[in-house]
């Protein structure tokens, strides 16, 4: 009976999640579904495990949040993402049309800018571009969606991702960790992504289908929307029509600049700067008793996002014409993503209590092909049952990181492969039909699942699943570079 309860929460969690219920209802009510099938303790799962558990990941990841909301505010107030977008555009032109997309997504994301800001500045540009080259609609969301949250979000070295982040504590890692492979993961990813779309374009050209219809509409953020992206990302776009936005933006250098410094600063901070200087106070009782690799990398990406965030400002100052309110909207937008990410992680949390997920941790640590191949599993299984990457690898990192961790060390694994692993591997089936991610990008490029869902699992779901496996099979024979 425990373990149908399991999988009947799971379900109703992903069914009121994808009908666009609040997270912050369905995964309590899921949560206690669970644990009364199972016959535990109600009132104390909610608020010792649930709570305990959604109260930690908001302690530790608000800061990655906060900062991340601040800093995509400001780029997208400020013009700086306009400017590189059209910049770049103008440079490839419309004949490499979904290449320049492509490419555009991919720099305004590694450089720190949250999907779900992106999106509205990056979807008109789409527009734009494939109506210029005659490209179907369609294949939009796959576009854009290969450049914003596949090797971007989790496979190259240091981006500043929740995702890429997430991993770092458990495993005492930095955002840089296995760069080599990551890069390679990132390889594989964009050469499958674009030889898929580049086969989707010529097909559609020899059938003769164009652009088709659909003119540009005003944005709007309805509820939906609101609820499907708290779900999966780290901005509220309620908060998107708040602020100012600049009519002209910097130059594209200065624009840019922001991004660099974000990178540059992080890299920095997680290999130069923090393991030189002594943080042995933090063994100390009063700061938790803990080694600097549990906060190393929420330091070294907080750093770098701040910093990135005045940039912004001191190069934009005259642009940002109201930059109280730019600033209160990139702060209040990280408050409900991260609310519904923790409340993720808390039904994780009591599902991980409940007697019977002994059964599924049993049978998840047993699967042949070593800790690599499980670790693997683990995360494409509940990251697509959560439809999140961020709250399915928090809840199998909870309940298996220091097993996993173990098993490295009783297997000779460096656990930067842990790390990258992990993050590559969560960012495959997190995107299924009810992530909220998906729901997004479709609302708001006005397409449903049945014109543009299946272009999207080849250019998200499969590429990210080939380059997981390339980075399995390298890592077990090279090890982690």
């Amino acid at each position: 009976m425990g373990l149908f309860g399991i999988v009947l929460a799971l379900g109703l969690l992903m069914w009121l999640a994808f009908r666009g219920w609040s997270v912050l209802l369905a995964a309590p009510l899921s949560a206690l579904l669970a644990a009364a099938l199972s016959g535990e303790p109600l009132l104390a799962h909610w608020t010792q495990t649930f709570m305990g558990s959604a109260s930690e990941f908001v302690a530790r990841w608000f800061p990655i949040f906060l900062l991340g909301g601040l800093f995509g505010k400001l780029m997208d107030d400020s013009g700086s993402i306009s400017s590189i977008a059209r910049y770049l555009t103008r440079r490839l032109g419309t004949s490499r049309a979904t290449l320049s997309v492509v490419i555009a997504s991919a720099v305004v994301t590694y450089g720190g800018v949250s999907v779900f800001v992106a999106f509205f500045v990056l979807v008109p540009m789409a527009e734009e571009m494939f109506r210029a080259a005659d490209i179907p609609r369609r294949l939009m969301p796959a576009t854009i969606c290969l450049g914003a949250f596949t090797f971007t979000m989790s496979a190259l070295p240091g981006t500043p991702s929740v995702n890429n982040a997430i991993p770092m504590p458990y495993f005492g890692t930095t955002s840089f960790a296995a760069p080599g492979l990551g890069i390679i993961a990132s390889i594989v990813t964009m050469a499958f992504g674009m030889w898929w779309l580049r086969r989707a374009e010529a097909a559609a050209r020899r059938a003769g289908e164009g652009y088709g219809a659909g003119a540009p509409a005003p944005l709007v953020i309805d509820e939906m929307i609101r609820e499907h992206a708290t779900t999966a990302g780290e901005f509220d776009p309620a908060e998107i029509l708040h602020g100012e936005r600049s009519d002209e933006g910097p130059s594209p250098a200065l624009a840019a600049l922001p991004l660099v410094g974000v990178v540059a600063v992080n890299f920095l901070m997680s290999l130069v700067v923090l393991p030189r200087l002594d943080f042995g106070y933090l063994g100390e009782e009063a700061w938790g008793g803990i080694g600097l690799g549990a906060v190393a990398g929420v330091w070294s990406v907080s750093s770098a996002l701040a910093f990135g965030a005045l940039t912004v400002v001191v190069v934009n100052r005259r642009r940002l014409a109201a930059l109280r309110e730019s600033l209160d909207a990139g702060a209040n937008s990280s408050v409900l993503p991260v609310l519904t990410v923790g409340s993720v992680v808390g039904f994780g949390a009591v599902v991980a209590a409940l007697p019977a997920f002994t059964v599924i941790r049993d049978a998840v640590l047993s699967i042949q092909g070593g800790p690599l191949v499980s670790l693997a599993v683990a995360m494409n299984m509940l990251a697509g049952l959560t439809g999140s990457a961020s709250g399915g690898m928090t809840i199998a990192l909870n309940a298996l990181g220091d097993t996993y961790l173990r098993l490295a060390a009783q297997h000779g694994i460096d656990p930067s492969l842990m790390h990258r692993v992990t993050t590559i591997s969560a960012g495959t089936l997190d995107a299924l039909p009810h992530n909220g991610t998906v729901l997004t990008v479709l609302q708001v490029c006005r397409l449903s699942h049945r014109e543009s869902y299946f272009d999207m699992v080849m250019t998200v779901v499969v590429s990210t699943i080939l380059a997981s496996a390339v980075v399995i099979v390298l890592g077990s024979i090279f090890g982690s570079f």
